[in-house]
């Protein structure tokens, strides 16, 4: 297709429940650790957003190795949350991480008891650096957490209810693919008081070594990412855009500047990248260069004026 030549000014930016982005890429939870070391590859400033590594209440080594392994067209993984706990992340990682990057800042939450959601959203809510709150009900990596709590619309309601109580900011939460009806779960958790949502997490999956016929991961399974997972993360975006009326997040394979603008049209205000950092540290610089031009092929002046159009 030719491309004649256009110097009009694309319009990437995008708003969160009243957070501005200057464009909807963001790095998602766990594909880019706290952010501030990927500032020796590029100028992370260009980025709308960086949702930090999941962070707990306390501070976490993770499951046992190995908990990474390539699929096709994808990686599964079982980290389980390794991270240092909500105090050092306050008092180290954001700091270090607002030295370099200037943009909003999304905290991604996870816990194992309503309580433990509780104490650690409080925390962070009140740390000046994050604009959004990530609540992560998703993660399938973990035993008694995360996805045990996502997996039912009225164990959804009841961990947003009680979190909402405490915080201030927005409150985005992160849905998990392994339910049969992705809805219901997004409609428990707004009418308990999400503001946005975010979707999709990983599949769960499994490897098998057929040489030692044991699994792959010391975890048994593990979540399925990468450009595999984007045609679910698509339709489930779309279903829950028809049927909530909230900002959403698309996660799920993108790697694209061409996947973005897809996930916005299926309803996504805003757009993470995952697997894709792992792959390629670049992966988000690309994405975000290339969109202005793609933006130009498809006749899009606003990136916001496509959002949801299917």
């Amino acid at each position: 297709m030719e491309v004649k030549n256009d110097s009009k000014k694309r319009d990437l930016s995008v708003c969160l429940s009243g957070v501005r982005l200057q464009n909807p890429v963001v790095p998602a939870s766990g594909c880019f650790g706290f952010g501030y070391v990927m500032s020796e590859y590029y100028d992370i400033d260009m980025l709308g957003s960086i949702s930090i590594k999941g962070t707990t209440l306390d501070s976490r080594f993770g499951n046992p190795l190995p908990r990474i392994a390539e699929c096709p067209s994808g990686m599964i993984n079982s980290v389980g949350l390794q991270n240092p706990g909500v105090d050092a992340v306050i008092e180290t990682e954001l700091p270090k991480l607002r030295g370099k990057f200037h943009q909003p800042i999304i905290a991604n939450i996870s816990g194992f008891s309503i309580d433990g959601y509780v104490e650690c959203c409080e925390k962070i809510d009140r740390a000046d650096q994050v604009a959004i709150i990530e609540l992560n009900v998703s993660c399938p990596n973990v035993h008694g957490g995360g996805m045990s709590f996502g997996t039912s619309p009225d164990a959804v309601a009841e961990v947003v209810r009680e979190v909402r109580k405490v915080v201030k900011k927005p409150l985005y939460v992160k849905l998990t693919p392994n339910v049969t009806d992705i809805v219901s779960i997004a409609k428990a958790a707004v009418a308990a008081g999400a503001d946005g949502l975010c979707l999709i997490n990983t599949l769960l999956g499994m490897r098998i070594d057929i040489k030692t016929r044991r699994p792959v991961l010391a975890n048994r399974m593990g979540g399925v990412s990468g450009p595999a997972v984007f045609p679910v993360a698509v339709r489930m975006v779309n279903q829950v855009a028809h049927a909530c009326d909230v900002p959403l997040i698309g996660c799920g394979g993108v790697s694209t500047a061409r996947d973005v603008i897809e996930m916005m049209m299926a309803g996504a205000t805003a757009v993470e990248v995952g697997a894709a950092n792992l792959v390629n540290p670049y992966a988000c610089k690309e994405i975000i260069e290339a969109l202005p031009l793609e933006m130009e092929k498809l006749g899009i002046d606003s990136l916001s004026e496509i959002i949801g159009v299917v």
